[in-house]
């Protein structure tokens, strides 16, 4: 048996999270088990509990998507890993407990001098923008990046992963002391949404090539006049709504690309093509540290109720993690 956050009910508040007992998991062929040392909180992790984000066929009910820890045991075919390699993985679920499951090729080595709760934020959110920000988005080094909710997980992590690849990043963010915590973590430019109108910044600062954005809603129309001609609009989230009036003339006139995705469900073997890709051209930053997304707060395990009022409340600044 083993530790694990279960949800009372299927939906409601964080107070509907609970800790109990689950029987441990053993590893089919092709994967590896995790003891889990830490575990990334995201914001999908809240769409589960709420009722709306349902783990795909076969993934565990157990919430969380990313973690660190060490290998525990090994299914036939995961020979690239050994009994307590430090990995870090993503998961379709199953991080907010004592072991998790995961296909051995969507993890990653974590570098010697990483701890397991600086580890545990990275995959969710770098396989996120990788995946967005440069595969749909196809940012390039001498481009300008616009980059929405500079103060989030995902947010501090394309502003790093942008800079080492050499672009310009313009970040919005909700207030002056996110704003400067994000010129901190590398952005050339940062508006204050609250007070600023993000779409006359970016325009004036000579528009921008690509938009990743957690937003959608009225940030839809700001996001269309502040992309350059041949721009394109990587939407990965709808905090602020799905539902947008969309003007078509723009996207003929500027030739605008808008594309929209989730990770969560996409198909093994397509996870095991981006960690590949991730490992190549990602992990040298993350070992170098040009990316190190920093971690807000950390919740021991039992408190993760806590853990999401805190991302809901989003005060954060990075990541928020839990640990074992």
């Amino acid at each position: 048996m083993m530790r694990a956050i279960g949800v009372q009910g299927g939906t409601g508040p964080a107070s509907a999270l609970f800790e109990e007992q689950v029987a441990r998991p053993t590893p089919a062929a092709g994967e590896i088990l995790i003891r889990v040392r830490a575990a990334g909180v995201n914001r999908p992790d809240i769409s589960q509990r709420e009722g709306n984000y349902p783990p795909p066929p076969g993934a565990s009910p157990v919430i969380g998507l990313e973690v660190a820890g060490e290998v525990a045991a090994l299914g036939e075919r995961a020979a690239r890993w050994a009994i307590g390699d430090r990995v870090t993985a993503l998961l379709p679920g199953g991080g907010y407990a004592g072991y998790a499951i995961v296909d051995a090729r969507h993890a990653l080595p974590i570098p010697d001098d990483m701890s397991f709760e600086q580890a545990a934020g990275l995959p969710e959110t770098i396989f996120t923008v990788w995946a967005n920000l440069f595969e749909k988005g196809r940012l390039t080094a001498g481009e300008t990046a616009l980059i929405h909710g500079g103060n989030s997980g995902i947010g501090v992590t394309a502003i790093q992963m942008a800079k080492a690849a050499g672009a310009r990043v313009i970040a919005t963010c909700r207030g002056s002391e996110k704003a400067q915590k994000a010129a901190q973590v590398g952005a050339d430019i940062v508006i204050d949404v609250t007070t600023q109108d993000f779409a006359a910044v970016v325009t004036d600062a000579g528009g921008a090539d690509v938009v990743l954005d957690i937003a959608g809603g009225s940030y839809f129309e700001g996001n269309i006049a502040a992309l350059k001609p041949d721009g394109r609009l990587a939407q990965i989230a709808l905090l602020d709504g799905g539902k947008v009036m969309l003007d078509l003339m723009p996207l003929l006139f500027k030739r605008l690309t808008i594309t929209g995705s989730t990770l969560r469900a996409r198909p093994a073997d397509e996870k095991a093509r981006l960690t590949r890709a991730i490992e190549d051209v990602v992990w040298p930053w993350v070992r170098s540290g040009l990316v190190r997304p920093p971690i807000d707060r950390i919740f021991p395990l039992e408190n993760a109720q806590h853990a999401h009022e805190y991302l809901e409340n989003g005060s954060q600044f990075g990541k928020i993690v839990l640990t074992l």
